[in-house]
C-alpha cells in the first residue's frame, strides 16, 4: 500500500511540476518521499534555485510563506494548510512600532519561524543556524530579536558588544524540555552527549554538549565518534539521524517533545494536496515586496 502511494505522488509530482520540500520536524515517511528535506536555512536556500513551477510544502506555514516570499512567480501549496507555529504569531506589529520608537540605532532581527506580516516590518531575518553570524555583521548597536526569546538570548550571550531587547515568544517544543529530565537522561546514560536546539532555555543549553540548528546536530552526531546522543529538539529529527547513523542510539528527554502542528502532514495529505493544488500561499504584491526584503538580506549577510 506504502509503495504503490509513494509510486501515485512520485507520478502526481511529475505530472504538474512539483517540487517536494520538507522540513526534518516532520514524519520520517513523509521525508522520505521529499525532494529537499532540511532545517529552515536550507529549504530558504534551496527554495531559490528551484525549476519547477509549483512548491509543496511539508512543514508549517511561516516556511511555506517565506517559499513563496523568495519564489513570488512559483504556486505555494501547504501539504496541510492548518499546520502552523504559535510561536509565529507571538509578536505584532505594534510591539515592533512600539521599540522602534523607543530605541535608536535600532534593527528588528526577526527569527525565520515569524508570518510575513512581521517580515514585512523587520530589518532582517535569522534562522537558528545563521542567527549569530547574521547580527554580529549588522551595524546597530541595538537588536530587537522577535520572536523567540531563548534563541534571542543564545546569540546575546555570543555578542556581549550588542544591547539585545527581547520579545516573550517561545517553541512549547522546547521549552517543555526541561534540565531535570535532561539530568535524568544523562543518569540513565553518562556517556551520551547532549545536543540541544537554540530554541531551548538557557539552563538546558548551559547542560549541553554541543547547541546548534537542527541541520547541525545532524551533522555533529554524524561526525562524532560517540555512538550514544541525547536529543533536545523535535523528535522528528530522529529519521534523518538513525538514517545516517544506523548503529548510533539516540534518546529523546520527555514525552512532549514533538510538534502537534508538523505531525499534521501525512503522507495522505501529501497525495491530496498534489491532487487539488488548492491550499495555496497567497500574499499580496505589495506583503510580497516589503517581506522579502529581510529575508534577501539574510541570505546575502550569511
Amino acid at each position: 500500500m506504502s509503495e504503490c502511494r509513494n509510486d501515485k505522488i512520485h507520478k502526481l509530482k511529475q505530472e504538474k511540476d512539483v517540487v517536494i520540500l520538507a522540513h526534518y520536524y516532520v514524519d520520517g515517511e513523509v521525508q522520505r518521499i521529499a525532494d529537499y528535506v532540511g532545517d529552515s536555512y536550507f529549504l530558504s536556500k534551496v527554495a531559490t534555485g528551484l525549476e519547477q513551477k509549483n512548491i509543496l510544502f511539508c512543514g508549517v506555514k511561516f516556511m511555506g510563506e517565506s517559499a513563496k516570499l523568495l519564489n513570488p512567480e512559483k504556486k505555494v501549496v501547504m501539504a496541510d494548510d492548518l499546520a502552523d507555529c504559535p510561536m509565529a504569531h507571538m509578536v505584532t506589529v505594534e510591539k515592533i512600532a512600539e521599540v522602534r520608537a523607543q530605541y535608536d540605532d535600532l534593527a528588528v532581527v526577526c527569527y525565520v519561524n515569524s508570518t510575513a506580516e512581521i517580515k514585512a516590518v523587520s530589518d532582517v531575518c535569522v534562522t537558528s543556524s545563521n542567527a549569530l553570524r547574521v547580527v554580529e555583521k549588522l551595524p546597530q548597536k541595538n537588536i530587537f530579536f522577535v520572536p523567540d526569546e531563548n534563541l534571542g538570548r543564545y546569540v546575546a550571550k555570543k555578542l556581549p558588544q550588542k544591547n539585545f531587547i527581547f520579545n516573550d515568544g517561545f517553541c512549547h517544543v522546547h521549552k517543555s524540555i526541561s534540565v531535570e529530565n535532561v539530568m535524568k537522561a544523562k543518569e540513565v546514560c553518562p556517556d551520551a552527549l547532549v545536543l540541544t536546539h537554540p530554541e531551548c532555555t538557557e539552563d538546558v543549553i548551559a547542560v549541553s554538549d554541543f547547541v546548534g540548528s537542527t541541520s547541525e546536530i545532524i551533522d555533529y552526531a554524524t561526525n562524532s565518534d560517540c555512538e550514544r546522543f541525547i536529543i533536545c529538539t523535535e523528535m522528528g529529527v530522529f529519521f534523518e539521524l538513525q538514517e545516517k547513523n544506523p548503529n548510533k542510539k539516540f534518546y529523546s528527554v520527555g514525552h512532549r517533545q514533538f510538534c502537534p502542528n508538523m505531525k499534521k502532514v501525512t503522507l495522505d495529505k501529501v497525495e491530496q494536496a498534489l491532487l487539488n493544488m488548492d491550499s495555496e500561499i497567497v500574499l499580496s504584491e505589495k506583503l510580497i515586496e516589503e517581506a522579502r526584503k529581510p529575508l534577501q538580506r539574510m541570505l546575502e549577510l550569511s
